[in-house]
């Protein structure tokens, strides 16, 4: 998930990767600042986003005085806000009539794409929901002499997405929130992207709105967008949940409306944890640290019980950053979110990937299902020397909207049961009451509840 990074210092333009062994002294600092720079502090803003923060509100605020100013402005005042922001923050003017993008718009971008960006989104969509399909809870029923207990799920109504759109396109990300939430039956998508040329300007973001039906994709990002989706303005009709990814402010915006509507997570920066062993290939390994260092910040820790891979590893490092066009960006988070940790063994590696509990797991070894029993916490784990983080993140089914920052040791990744809604219902026979009758009157009798006992009582004399 993209946050704003301090600007890159030539200083920073040479890869000085962390190389520790976890059983070191300074190892327990090192993984303790790790971890606290990975958690959702919001604290974390560029000198160039202080300045703005002061340009825009006259003052120097934290980011979480911004989400409360900004979400409290639409609150009581709706698409005025909105439309001030979105000129503020994005330098974009949107109003009543331009903040949704029209039917006509998205049919447009969906006629100039290319078949083959078309084929490739049918076909990932087939992945997606194929699996989605697979989790979808059911209703059930229980039934006994004079009573039936019953579990039901129903979709939610109204749903809004985030779908980031500063540095990159998304349309990756509307796949993997959309389609889990039609899988549920989910009557009304909405989707938020900023107006940029990467948000809801872009052709192929469009263009994959069309194709999957989705009508509603407003022009609009960040802290202000999700209140617009949390309380509701004149254009745009209150949401039951928000989810999907995005900035700092994003997240914190998300945490601010919760309870308002639900949401599906609070998340912090993009991390991979890779465990490797000997028969793993240094440019693969390379290759996966700079992929999750892409997001900048996006944090890559390499564990390996394999030391002769270390040297192999930095020379990859940097053989590949040298034909990538954002190196400066990916040399920042590779130094400042990255590591590589030596251990004993295999054991000693998955107790350190289940205290990191990171977003993705990847097992880069031999028999890497030897190693799946030891390992308890990660968002979503990718097994064998050819599954990488890629292929969850584009193609295989489960969403990539995952647990980050050590909250994988209790949270899930997104799926299409997180757009339902579950119920009881409950019908007792008078008979069934009756044999009920006495447990209900002793455990009323101990809390003192009487009154509860009552409603028992007057029926079954």
């Amino acid at each position: 998930m993209p946050k704003n990074l301090p600007p890159t210092t030539h200083a920073e333009s040479t890869l000085g990767l962390p190389i520790l062994r976890a059983d070191s002294e300074e190892f327990p600092q090192f993984l303790k600042e790790l971890k606290k720079k990975l958690s959702l502090q919001g604290e974390v803003t560029s000198t160039e986003g202080q300045k703005k923060t002061k340009a825009i509100f006259g003052e120097s605020l934290s980011p979480q005085e911004v989400v409360t100013k900004i979400c409290g402005d639409i609150k009581e005042n709706g698409s005025k806000a909105l439309f001030d922001y979105s000129y503020k923050i994005d330098g974009a003017k949107v109003d009543s009539q331009t903040i949704l993008v029209s039917q006509k718009e998205l049919e447009e971008a969906h006629d100039q794409v290319e078949t083959e960006y078309l084929e490739t989104l049918r076909h990932i969509t087939s992945n997606i929901e194929t699996f989605q399909n697979a989790l979808l809870c059911g209703d059930r029923l229980v039934s006994h002499i004079g009573a039936k207990l019953e579990h039901r799920y129903r979709p939610l109504r109204r749903v809004g997405l985030c779908v980031p759109g500063g540095a990159a396109a998304y349309p990756s990300s509307l796949l993997m929130t959309a389609l889990p939430a039609k899988v549920a039956g989910v009557s009304e998508i909405a989707v938020m992207a900023p107006p940029t040329p990467y948000g809801a300007n872009n052709l192929y973001l469009r263009a994959a709105c069309f194709e999957l039906g989705i009508t509603e994709l407003y022009r609009m990002g960040g802290t202000q967008g999700v209140a617009s989706f949390a309380y509701g303005t004149k254009e745009i009709r209150k949401v039951d949940k928000i989810v999907g990814p995005g900035n700092l402010f994003v997240a914190l915006a998300k945490r601010h409306v919760y309870g308002e509507v639900d949401i599906d997570s609070i998340a912090g920066p993009s991390e991979v944890v890779i465990l490797a062993d000997s028969t793993a290939r240094a440019s693969f390994l390379a290759a996966d640290m700079i992929a999750q260092a892409e997001h900048s910040p996006g944090a890559s820790v390499l564990i390996t019980w394999a030391s002769e891979l270390v040297e192999k590893i930095k020379e990859e490092l940097g053989t590949q950053l040298e034909a990538l066009s954002r190196s400066e960006l990916i040399l920042y988070s590779l130094n400042e979110y990255g590591a590589i940790v030596l251990v004993d063994n295999a054991d000693e590696g998955c107790r350190l990937a289940n205290t990191l509990a990171p977003e993705h797991l990847h097992v880069s070894t031999e028999k890497p299902r030897d190693l799946l029993p030891n390992l308890t916490s990660a968002g979503a784990l990718f097994l064998g020397h050819h599954t990488p983080v890629a292929v969850g993140d584009y193609y295989a089914g489960p969403s990539h909207v995952l647990p980050t920052s050590g909250t994988a040791t209790w949270a899930s990744g997104l799926s299409a049961n997180d757009f339902l809604r579950s119920y009881s219902v409950l019908e007792y026979s008078n008979d069934r009451l009756q044999r009920a009758a006495p447990y209900i009157q002793n455990l009323a009798e101990k809390e003192g509840l009487m009154g509860h006992w009552e409603s028992v009582r007057k029926r079954i004399e």
